[in-house]
């Protein structure tokens, strides 16, 4: 029994390693920033600084768009994912393989590709103006944002929640079915519940980066929307360390609130084939 645990922890050393190289330690500076000035003196000014008109309205129009974010992801995505879960597994792995295709690309490269189809007389406005349709712009607007958002984060919705679904019991699903239930009603009393811990991994996934975006803002909406991590990004780039940390702290408030809601879900069971 030693020896096993021995050798985990030498597999997992490595892991461990890591996350204090890139994840404690950081967050340790951040605190540390966030709670001095730049004499290196105790202060709460910088915790403070959210309640400024400019970085509250950010904040606020920030956690609206990544809610919305949120919400539109997982509408188009649960479908997606029974669609997966009810294929064969030839088509199944090859839909699987075609839709995270993408996500290979680079970051930035799919979201300039979304600013050339979106912009004025870009590939939709030329388009639908063969039909006689113009005047239609989203480029710059929080709608813009948004369609960007759902495009680059929506792989991060479906994948835990097909993760989930595959693992779910068909015989539940059958004998739920032979008991007289309808597709609706096994959907919302038999298959949602059996895959909440596959919804809260979604939402985490998709609305922590969402909240905390600033490339985005900056291409699709032309810099004209600050949401709070471009402001975050503007004191970086100002040397206010002080101050970007102490805003960090506020965003990271409302990502661990997310995160403890979410994961109220993650710890119902979930019944997988073999009845494990």
């Amino acid at each position: 029994m030693n020896k096993t645990v021995k050798k985990n922890a030498l597999f997992a050393s490595p892991y461990i390693v890591w996350i204090a190289a890139f994840i404690i330690i950081p967050l340790l500076f951040i605190v540390y920033y966030g709670f001095t000035d730049r004499a290196g003196n105790f202060t709460l000014e910088n915790i403070k600084a959210i309640a400024r008109p400019e970085y509250y309205e950010a904040l606020a129009l920030s956690l609206i768009l990544a809610v919305i974010s949120t919400i539109i992801c997982l509408l188009l995505a649960y479908p997606l994912a029974l669609i997966l879960r009810n294929m064969n597994m030839s088509k199944q792995g090859f839909i699987v393989f075609i839709f995270i295709l993408p996500m290979w690309m680079n970051f930035l490269l799919r979201t300039y590709a979304w600013q050339a189809i979106l912009d004025i007389n870009g590939v939709l406005d030329v388009f639908l103006a063969k039909f006689g349709i113009t005047g239609f712009n989203i480029i710059n607007t929080p709608a813009a944002i948004v369609l960007g958002m759902v495009y680059d984060y929506l792989p991060f919705m479906v994948l835990p929640i097909y993760n989930v679904l595959v693992k779910i019991d068909d015989n539940v699903i059958n004998a739920a079915r032979d008991l007289g239930a309808n597709f609706w009603q096994t959907l919302f009393k038999i298959i949602i519940p059996l895959s909440k811990a596959g919804i809260a991994s979604g939402i985490i996934m998709v609305f922590v980066p969402s909240l905390t975006t600033f490339v985005i803002s900056d291409i699709l909406g032309g810099g004209k929307l600050l949401l709070i991590g471009n402001i975050v990004e503007n004191k970086v780039k100002a040397d206010n360390l002080n101050l970007a940390a102490g805003l960090s702290l506020v965003l990271m408030i409302f990502i661990v609130i997310n995160m403890v809601f979410s994961g109220n879900d993650e710890s119902d069971s979930v019944k997988v084939k073999g009845g494990k």
